[in-house]
């Protein structure tokens, strides 16, 4: 699972891109499920859980197309990594 935080400036346009062109090419690296949650205290942070094996993960960062379809997502930086403190069976 990973799962990423990104601060943006216009959220329809994100969820707008993050729907179809960024679903295409998540696919294309083998992500199998993307869900987005608005943060409650700020409606322009969106955290983004995906179900992705980490080696397709870091493909999909370095594929040539990334860069211009992370400008068209309108984020203000480059989305941050949530790293787990833990992990349970329950």
């Amino acid at each position: 699972m990973i799962v990423t935080v990104a601060k943006v400036t216009d959220p329809a346009q994100f969820l707008a891109v993050f729907e179809t062109i960024g679903a295409a090419k998540r696919r294309e690296h083998g992500c199998r499920a993307a869900r987005v949650y608005v943060d409650p205290d700020d409606s322009h942070r969106m955290w983004s859980v995906f179900d992705w094996d980490a080696e397709d993960y870091d493909a999909f960062l370095a594929d040539p197309e990334i860069p211009e379809i992370a400008r068209r997502l309108a984020l203000q930086a480059p989305p941050a990594h949530a790293v787990a403190a833990t992990e349970l069976d329950a």
